[in-house]
């Protein structure tokens, strides 16, 4: 298995309807949305005889493939895998820590600021930066006018990320967001 694909926080909370569920959990990012289709219907309700109101019927728990909290015999255990546990809607992993980076095209004059997983090498950063410039790849990335290493990380590129210290010192870390330059090569992907 190759290196994980990590998202942010941010990403996740973007996918939140009934046609496009994700959900992370311990670290790890699950698309759940097949499992939502499979299972997709009404749930049933009923009356409460301690309070009288109407709620949910939900004999096997509030969540899918979780066990009763007693042995029952009418509980389903014929699913296999408990859908926390199988591979197949696993995408990836949920970041530690993101930062926010500025790009600037210096070619163009434009200027992107893009949140980060700081787990990202280089190249994963310059595919999320493929929606603002679709030849992000015909440029020399710089920080600091150092050519980077696009199978490094941010901070092993030596771009720190500083957001404890701007906490510490009440300033606003938005405003001091570290500047990727970019500069084009002409090498001949676009005529």
């Amino acid at each position: 298995m190759g290196r994980p694909k990590y998202f942010t926080p941010n990403e996740v909370s973007r996918h939140n309807c009934l046609n496009d569920l994700w959900v992370s959990y311990l670290g790890e990012v699950y698309d759940l949305t097949p499992l939502l289709k499979e299972n997709k219907g009404k749930i049933r309700t009923h009356i409460d005889p301690m309070t009288g109101c109407k709620k949910y019927y939900i004999p096997n728990g509030r969540l899918l493939h979780v066990p009763p909290p007693c042995p029952r015999t009418d509980w389903a255990t014929d699913f296999g895998c408990p859908w926390w546990k199988d591979n197949q809607y696993y995408i990836g992993k949920l970041s530690a820590k993101t930062r926010f980076i500025r790009i600037i095209n210096t070619l163009t004059s434009q200027e992107q600021t893009i949140e980060v997983c700081s787990e990202e090498n280089m190249m994963e950063i310059l595919e999320r930066y493929l929606k603002y410039n679709a030849h992000a790849a015909s440029y020399t990335w710089k920080y600091n006018n150092v050519n980077l290493d696009m199978s490094q990380t941010l901070a092993e590129n030596g771009v720190e990320d500083e957001d404890e210290e701007f906490y510490t010192l009440r300033m606003d870390r938005d405003c001091w967001a570290p500047a990727i330059h970019l500069y084009f090569n002409d090498d001949l992907t676009e005529l």
